[in-house]
């Protein structure tokens, strides 16, 4: 396990970035592409979680392991679920076996799909038996991960009768499921979101032969706001490709990062981020439907001294740690102090930051690219570096590329 340290650092007054593909839009993309052939992409991202999903689409072997990829495990077990006559075992890492997957299981099952668990009810691995599936209503609680929401929709237009899906409740992540509805117009398949009730229609037919350019990721977009938030006043970054009509929910960094004193600016294919004033109030965001950026958040405020709110926080608890306790522990390592809840964290203002601490990153790779922004405040070393790889495998070269210093 490489473990780095960041000296304190100054970055480049102006800079430019070149970002992958979406992790999320790639996954879904790559999906509906060995459901449709004649799809061609483009920017796919180069993520561990992207190849991963990618091998296990053309895998022939009858054990998948896709490690530590949770958007891989979700999408894959409803997508050989629908694949007539293919038998498949589905397993992850010991972290992926402790992550829930019950919800997204029984909802296939309900379809008619041929599901069972091998080891622990409720969790992978699990066996699939592939077959046509001719039930089109399902419901899903509406507060759930909307991966196991996207996963339903992406596999809709394959079942024989489409689908009909009821979400009961409130619906997390709102941004995640349009972006899934949005790719599907985009390749051609009917969608209809109305209240509660999403529908997509059946499509048997092979569609029009297309290239699909996928957008740079929001997410890893999220970590240059935070280090534009805590340079001086005149940095600037540029970063692409992004598109301000993005199908992603971390699109929000735009309006978010504003209250920083950090400035967007469009151009053509890229974004601007630039320092222009300071704002040291107590920050208040609820971020249900964008809980991939609450760490850096949360690492932006305390690297700024100030006091924040998050809410909407309730499904980082299943990701690839339960993100609020590390966050805690982590930052409290560094001087801060931190209240969580269940869906919340509280962060006090705090004028120190210890020096030369060494950051946990539990197998997360938002864990070390969050906490990297503080290199420009004091020096931090970061455990298990390259677990960047999983979204951003060129991290830390983009790192030092705009003025970082990064030792072994």
């Amino acid at each position: 396990m490489q473990t780095i340290t960041l000296q304190k650092s100054q970055t480049d007054k102006q800079t430019a970035v070149q970002i992958t593909g979406s992790k999320s839009e790639s996954n879904r993309l790559l999906l509906l592409k060995a459901l449709y052939p004649e799809l061609e992409l483009d920017n796919i991202s180069n993520s561990d979680d992207s190849n991963l999903m990618t091998k296990a689409l053309v895998s022939t072997s009858d054990v998948i392991d896709i490690h530590h990829a949770g958007t891989a495990m979700r999408f894959l077990t409803a997508f050989f679920a629908v694949q007539d006559g293919r038998e498949v075992v589905l397993t992850g890492s010991k972290r992926m076996k402790e992550r829930p997957i019950k919800i997204l299981v029984e909802a296939l099952q309900h379809l008619g799909a041929d599901i069972q668990y091998v080891e622990n009810d409720g969790f992978p691995p699990i066996k699939i038996k592939g077959k046509k599936l001719s039930k089109h209503e399902v419901s899903l609680k509406a507060n759930v991960s909307s991966q196991y929401i996207s996963a339903l929709l992406l596999i809709a237009s394959k079942l024989e009768n489409g689908l009909e899906l009821t979400l009961e409740g409130d619906i997390t992540s709102v941004p995640y499921v349009k972006m899934t509805l949005g790719l599907l117009e985009e390749i051609g398949v009917s969608t209809k979101f109305e209240g509660n009730v999403i529908s997509v229609k059946p499509n048997a037919r092979a569609l029009t032969p297309q290239k699909l350019v996928v957008e740079s990721d929001w997410s890893s977009a999220s970590y240059y706001f935070s280090i534009v938030a805590i340079s001086d006043l005149g940095t600037q970054v540029t970063l692409s490709s992004y598109k301000l009509d993005s199908l992603q929910g971390d699109s929000a960094l735009v309006e978010i990062y504003k209250h920083f004193g950090v400035e967007t600016t469009f151009g053509d294919n890229t974004i601007t981020l630039k320092k222009v004033s300071d704002n040291k109030t107590t920050k208040t965001f609820n971020l249900v439907n964008a809980p991939d950026i609450a760490q850096t958040i949360a690492v932006t405020c305390f690297a700024l001294g100030i006091a924040c709110d998050l809410t909407g926080l309730h499904t980082l608890k299943i990701k690839e740690t339960d993100r609020l306790v590390a966050l805690k522990t982590e930052i409290e390592k560094l001087g801060g102090k931190v209240t969580i809840t269940d869906k919340s964290l509280h962060l006090e203002a705090s004028k120190e930051i210890n020096e030369l601490v060494s950051i946990a990153t539990y197998n997360d790779h938002r864990m070390a690219m969050a906490f990297a922004p503080l290199a420009l405040k004091v020096p931090i070393v970061i455990e298990d570096a390259q677990v960047v790889s999983k979204s951003y495998p060129t991290f830390w070269d983009d790192l030092e590329a705009i003025g970082f210093k990064i030792a072994q």
